[in-house]
């Protein structure tokens, strides 16, 4: 099922004029679902790179809070591609990452963009089609933890703004609802590759709520899993930047922004789209469009106010998920 299942990708150009010249690195740092996508971006970026010499590409993959974690504490990524605004923003408020970020690639800085969704057991044996499925007693549920894992928090916040509007904004009825949700999660994984593992080879749990893309790549090439669409979920959206401070210091700043630019390209856009990713080419989206149900979209902005809102709010020490948790 899975493709490519390597925790690193290089690829390389050869050399330019016949002689030996100098290899330029550079390190993509990513969420942890998406090994497969990039070990695909990578040669197509190089076979269109004009730099000089041999390009080398490397990848590393984990839950994205863990990641920006990991660039603080000093990993030398020259580019990050995650899956969350606040993991990027929290480099930005070290310094790591241009205060403008958000202004410096289209769509807010990202190129493509999912959704919480549910993968089911062959023949769906629990009917599990909708967010309110998640809390009967006779369901058990997984998902990344929302303190380690931006997938995690995606897949929290769609439920919590599902069941504002399911309960007209009553929040001591959303708060029974998340309670009962997270009281049905067996396994608490750091990431959403080890929750899809969990559900999968550990063959835990009756419905995985993930990304949109992963659930679709899954159940793609077997018969053993179903995908469920849920009719309202949450905008998931991929943020990419450059780590300024690295990729200047390692004369890496250009080759990093030609990176994630490729992203946008027609070509980027439709190897994002073959993943299961939902895109903003509209040549590509209208090619596409038979693979991607519509659905109701809520917003992080729209329904928490902004995400650093969402964060002091919902996932801090002590915050809502903590006290959800400890009742």
């Amino acid at each position: 099922m899975f493709r490519n299942l390597a925790l690193a990708a290089t690829v390389t150009l050869g050399t330019v004029g016949g002689a030996q010249a100098q290899e330029t690195e550079i390190l993509n740092v990513s969420y942890d679902i998406a090994r497969e996508l990039y070990a695909a971006i990578n040669p197509a970026f190089t076979e269109q790179w004009d730099g000089e010499g041999e390009l080398a590409i490397s990848q590393s993959h984990a839950g994205s809070s863990k990641q920006a974690r990991a660039i603080l504490q000093g990993l030398q990524a020259d580019l990050v591609t995650f899956n969350q605004v606040l993991d990027v923003q929290i480099l930005a408020d070290a310094g790591f990452v241009a205060e403008d970020w958000q202004q410096q690639f289209p769509n807010n800085a990202s190129p493509y963009y999912s959704l919480p969704a549910f993968m089911v057991r062959e023949g769906n044996p629990k009917d599990i089609d909708g967010w309110d499925d998640l809390v009967r007693e006779d369901v058990s549920v997984i998902f990344p933890n929302p303190k380690t894992s931006g997938n995690g928090r995606y897949t929290y916040l769609a439920a919590w703004a599902w069941a504002m509007e399911e309960f007209d904004g009553d929040e001591e009825r959303v708060r029974e609802y998340m309670k009962s949700l997270l009281g049905n999660v067996e396994v608490f994984d750091t990431g959403g590759r080890g929750a899809t593992t969990t559900f999968t080879e550990r063959n835990i749990g009756d419905v995985l709520v993930t990304f949109e893309a992963e659930v679709l790549n899954m159940t793609a090439d077997t018969e053993s899993y179903e995908t469920v669409v849920p009719d309202q979920s949450l905008l998931a959206e991929f943020p990419v930047a450059v780590v300024e401070r690295v990729a200047q210091s390692r004369g890496t700043e250009e080759v990093a922004r030609d990176y994630l630019n490729f992203l946008y390209t027609p070509e980027g856009q439709e190897i994002l789209a073959s993943f299961n990713n939902r895109v903003h080419d509209e040549a590509v989206v209208e090619a596409n469009a038979d693979r991607f149900p519509e659905v109701e979209l809520f917003t992080v902005e729209d329904k928490f106010g902004s995400w650093a809102d969402a964060q002091e709010t919902h996932f801090g020490s002590g915050g809502t998920l903590d006290q959800l948790l400890r009742q």
